[in-house]
């Protein structure tokens, strides 16, 4: 028995036992490329993607060094090898320093876009064992191979906290992929270690080196937001804004959840403090967009970052917006304060109108009050509880709507199949933004012709207040 193969000495053949490695019924001693034991290296590899072979492989591979991590990592870069970068990590890691290194030739040595990305999520698999390699490797010559090194020590977990701080040379990087990938880890695992890391990222602010500053703000915005932000860099961002605000235009939101509340009155300071809104600031478009956008991605377990600001805009054809989650009239949680806050907005100002819109078809709802009284409310997201939110008659267009699609303009549950319900709730799910444009105006519909009067501000909810707010960056 040499490798787990069975040799039959008579005939000079060896033959594969049920369950070992050959690749093939019986395979004659190498004449030709490398070998292990008389087996072909390449079946060898080849058989770690074989569930009743690939333990065996694996044993007689490892014992084979830097020659048995060439072969793999050469069977890795073959984009038409069966072998997957899954199948070969495992053993790789067994093999230490030596499949590091060939790893890192091959990254080298590989022709195509897609072998480099075979053999780098092989290296960047490989595991905390290997932070050394990572850590000396992201100082070599070629950019993808800092590159993949420093996507390694991501994926080291906290395991690979300790090393985050040797990520901060990179965030100056001739190599904007390379910058990046620093910048973006040091915000994923940064966060462990922030007592110690602030204060070299604004060392980095005062100091330098220059080509590090820039994505050093980054960094620390997205560790603590303004609170860890040098004065003078928050004096900065304050200044660019005002620099800017006089030339802005109105433009509408790309977020993938929408939320919002119209009013048709100018009265923003009003409106706030009827919302019992607190701490405006002035903001551009783009800003006040990208804040709520990012907020309304916040899904930590039991965090309410979502609700924490929203964005108020300056008057637009007549109608002030506030937008963000808080602003939901569907939600569990905001849903029936929405109904009572539009219902006192209307009370003053005549309307108010509240509205959700996932662009990825999540759904509509929409809530229509008027002169203190709600004249509907509606909700149509696929949730099994949506129903519970009715109120009021259909609206008109929600009629006109149901006519256009052959079914009687008021639900009535002893005149409709189930294809007809199915056929009203994903025409539904898209009504919200022709609703409000229908009654009024919809953010999603604004652009730079929109007639605009004053200015934009992000504001604090009670949320924001008891709970603080999310940290990130931002477009100004």
């Amino acid at each position: 028995m040499v490798g787990g193969v069975q040799q039959r000495g008579e005939t000079g053949r060896w033959v594969r036992p049920l369950g070992a490695l050959s690749w093939a019924c019986a395979i004659m001693p190498s004449s030709g490329g490398r070998s292990l034991g008389g087996v072909s290296m390449k079946g060898l590899v080849r058989d770690l993607g074989c569930p009743d072979r690939c333990v065996a492989a694996a044993e007689v591979l490892v014992s084979g060094g830097k020659v048995a991590a060439e072969a793999i990592v050469s069977e890795l870069a073959d984009e038409l090898s069966p072998v997957k970068w899954l199948d070969a990590v495992p053993v790789l890691q067994r093999m230490g320093d030596a499949a590091f290194d060939c790893l890192v030739q091959g990254l080298l040595d590989a022709s195509t876009a897609e072998a480099k990305d075979r053999v780098g999520l092989a290296l960047t698999w490989l595991g905390a064992a290997f932070l050394d390699q990572y850590v000396t490797a992201m100082s070599h010559t070629s950019a993808f191979v800092r590159c993949q090194a420093v996507v390694g020590v991501r994926r080291c977990d906290g395991a690979g906290v300790p090393t985050v701080p040797a990520l901060l040379p990179l965030l100056g990087d001739p190599d904007p992929e390379v910058a990046r990938q620093a910048q973006d880890t040091l915000v994923i695992r940064g966060k462990e270690i922030e007592a110690s890391l602030v204060p070299l990222l604004r060392q980095i602010r005062r100091a330098g080196p220059g080509r590090q500053r820039a994505r050093a703000l980054a960094v620390l915005a997205a560790l603590g937001g303004e609170t860890v932000l040098p004065a003078q860099d928050v004096a900065a961002v304050e200044r660019l804004i005002r620099v800017k605000l006089p030339d802005d235009r109105p433009a509408a939101s790309g977020a993938c959840w929408n939320h919002w509340i119209a009013v048709p009155s100018g009265d923003q300071a009003g409106i706030i403090s009827i919302l019992g809104l607190t701490d405006p600031r002035p903001v551009t478009f783009a800003l006040g967009n990208d804040i709520v956008d990012s907020d309304g991605h916040d899904a930590e377990p039991g965090s309410r970052g979502r609700f924490t600001r929203v964005f108020v805009t300056p008057e637009l054809d007549g109608w002030t917006i506030v937008l963000g989650a808080w602003c939901n009239p569907c939600d569990a949680e905001r849903s029936e304060d929405v109904l009572r806050l539009c219902t006192l907005l209307s009370s003053r100002y005549g309307r108010a109108e509240a509205y959700y819109y996932g662009a990825q078809g999540d759904g509509s709802a929409w809530l229509v009050t008027e002169r203190g009284k709600v004249l509907r409310r509606y909700s149509e997201t696929g949730e099994g509880e949506d129903h519970l939110l009715t109120l009021g008659d259909p609206l008109t267009f929600e009629q006109t709507r149901r006519e256009e699609l052959g079914l009687q303009p008021v639900w009535d549950a002893a005149l409709e199949s189930d294809d007809d319900a199915d056929e009203w709730q994903w025409a539904a799910f898209e009504l919200a933004p022709q609703i409000a444009q229908h009654l009024g105006t919809s953010p999603l519909r604004i652009n730079a012709e929109t007639t605009s009067h004053g200015v934009g501000v992000i504001a604090l909810t009670p949320y924001g207040v008891a709970h603080g707010v999310p940290t990130g960056t931002y477009r100004i």
